[in-house]
């Protein structure tokens, strides 16, 4: 019995039977290499119109480029196509968007080996540890539709194969969760049309950005699965409509949806969003009380944001976040959307597209298996995305 009791402790001494965390990184990393990583939501495209990076090589501003993305392991990202919502009431939105999708192509064209176009599940599989990184794309506002259905298959083939319905404001389509004007109390009739068309049509269904009754109306009218391509849970960030609620993604997940994780510090983090809204109350409080106006409102404003810093969170945060939905809805319906590129700030430990390892790591150490992982960082999605087309043939 003496010496069974001492094997026990030499065992559990030394970590025999247990992963150290030096093994657990390999492991991580190892996975990021054999794992299809695919990320349905990044800016990129956006910030290039304002600057003329080479994102083919190793730049020194934003989130992504071809190295950074290749340490990182990630195969396929979903570029956005964003339009700004003011375009829509200068009838400018539709040819923006074309431009952009121009620029994207452009980069498969002028740097084959480092960017290849995917428009199909199809596409993605087959160009899988190819050398190049697999480009999707998505529309990020419908601004760009005109009320216009043609302009729904015009961009279907053109490549998009998601639409998030609406941005920073409410638009033809829905009302937006940042804008406290709420025409339609929902969706519009062209909306509800909308949802109707694309499913028709195998797109993608985005509820990223809409309010909470729009994301009703698109449950109770769709066919076929919904995504949130870059939201994180409510749970962490009371009140901020942005995020989604328990209830939301419970419906989201029982209809054979997805939510995909938000990468950023404000929406993954309940620290950083505590201070932010602290930060924001303190601003509003001030100058309404101060009555400041015009450039004494905003240096007063830039002032107290700088010595009152905010923080970035962790690479933690964004696990927890994963971890909350899976326990809320099952490992079916999680996915990653990190709105590289996008948000301002991002966590210690995912700074951009070559921490994709840090992540996996922080789910290893939670238990997560492969097999769990796998589903995260492709598997949902491509399941989802079949169905979507099932649904549509």
């Amino acid at each position: 019995m003496r010496i069974a009791v001492v094997i026990l402790l030499i065992v559990a001494s030394t970590g025999v039977g247990q992963d150290t965390d030096a093994q657990l990184r390999n492991k991580a990393r190892e996975l990021s290499r054999k794992l299809i990583i695919l990320d349905t939501h990044q800016d990129t495209p956006y910030r290039l119109t304002h600057s003329d990076e080479d994102i083919s090589k190793r730049t020194t501003r934003g989130h992504f480029d071809y190295p950074r993305a290749k340490e990182g392991g990630l195969d396929v990202v979903f570029m956005a196509v964003y339009v700004p919502p003011s375009l829509e009431e200068k009838g400018t939105a539709r040819a923006f968007a074309d431009k952009t999708i121009d620029t994207i192509e452009a980069l498969a064209q002028d740097h084959p080996e480092q960017f290849v176009l995917a428009r199909s599940i199809e596409d993605i599989e087959s160009q899988f540890g190819q050398g190049p990184v697999s480009i999707a794309l998505g529309i990020e506002n419908g601004a760009p539709l005109a009320g216009d259905l043609a302009n729904l298959k015009h961009f279907y083939d053109r490549g998009v194969r998601y639409i998030t319905l609406c941005h920073s404001k409410s638009n033809h389509i829905c009302d937006s969760s940042y804008d406290e004007t709420r025409k339609w109390r929902g969706l519009s009739p062209f909306g509800v049309e909308l949802v109707g068309a694309m499913n028709k049509l195998g797109m993608i269904i985005d509820v990223s950005h809409t309010s909470d009754e729009a994301f009703y109306q698109v449950m109770e009218h769709s066919r076929a699965p919904v995504v949130a391509t870059h939201s994180c849970c409510r749970h962490f960030t009371p009140g901020w409509e942005r995020n989604m609620d328990d209830d939301m993604i419970r419906l989201l997940a029982k209809k054979g949806g997805l939510i995909h994780i938000n990468f950023g510090s404000i929406f993954a983090s309940a620290e950083v969003f505590r201070k932010r809204a602290e930060n924001r109350k303190h601003v509003s409080e001030h100058i309404e009380s101060h009555k400041l106006e015009g450039e004494a409102r905003g240096v007063f404003t830039r002032q107290y944001y700088a010595e009152h810093p905010i923080g970035k969170g962790d690479v933690s945060d964004v696990a927890d976040q994963i971890d909350y939905a899976v326990k809320l809805v099952g490992i079916d319906h999680v996915g990653l959307g990190s709105d590289f590129d996008g948000v301002s700030s991002v966590p210690q430990g995912l700074s951009d597209v070559s921490c994709y390892p840090n992540l996996i790591y922080e789910l290893l150490k939670r238990g997560y298996s492969e097999a769990a992982i796998e589903k995260i960082c492709a598997g949902n999605f491509l399941r989802v995305w079949a169905a979507i087309q099932k649904a549509a043939s």
